[in-house]
């Protein structure tokens, strides 16, 4: 198969199957969260659990001040790991263009040298983030297969797509071919893998801010 093949049967049917099982691996997920039974509080509420519940969602999307002082590298290196890779999947224009095409409506985009840019960097905060896993005993203990799978996963398509950008080690065709692969990888990964938290991260935060606004404590 050429590389103009490759990349023709990557952009077409290859990406139409892996959004299918993104979209419906995602729901079916997202379905067995809600799913979960759980007791009924019949406490008297001391507080609000919407207010909790919006409280926390904000609060732990920064860094904990007592987490941060005992591991700075760890906690900025994530937040700027995860800051580099929304930057790259929603504000870069090819990619605006995609979801605009999927959507029927777009966004602006940064400028592409500033998506190279954040690109370099989260590759380097990836990286980072595998020594420091590797590095630490408690963390190398408690890693599992999963974890360097969504690892590896993350990686290629931003290591791929700064390759593709900037014309490197591989003809251009083939390295965006490999590419848009690799998104699909990941697509079809993040369901059945620890990547779910993309999504379900929100809600394990509300319910846990809402139980504990109502009890009037913080979380």
């Amino acid at each position: 198969m050429s590389a103009e093949a490759l990349l023709a049967w990557a952009r077409g049917p290859a990406f139409e199957v892996a959004l299918v099982i993104f979209i419906a691996g995602m729901l079916l997920r997202l379905f067995e969260i809600l799913s979960l039974g759980y007791k009924t509080d019949l406490s008297e509420a001391r507080g609000s659990g919407v207010q909790g519940g919006l409280r926390t969602l904000f609060s732990r999307s920064l860094p904990r001040p007592s987490i941060l002082a005992k591991e700075p590298l760890r906690i900025i290196n994530s937040f700027v790991m995860h800051i580099g890779l929304l930057a790259m999947i929603f504000l870069f224009g090819p990619h605006v263009a995609v979801f605009e095409s999927l959507l029927g409506f777009g966004w602006p985009n940064l400028p592409s040298g500033v998506i190279d840019a954040l690109s370099a960097m989260t590759l380097i905060t990836l990286v980072v983030a595998l020594m420091l896993r590797l590095n630490n005993p408690v963390l190398r203990f408690l890693s599992t297969p999963g974890d360097y799978w969504a690892w590896l996963v993350t990686l290629l398509p931003v290591l791929t797509g700064y390759l593709a950008y900037n014309h490197l080690l591989l003809p251009y065709t083939l390295m965006l071919a490999l590419h848009i692969l690799s998104v699909e990888l990941l697509l079809i990964s993040a369901p059945f893998s620890k990547l779910t938290h993309m999504f379900s991260f929100a809600l394990s935060r509300w319910y846990q801010g809402y139980k504990a606004g109502h009890r009037g404590i913080e979380s």
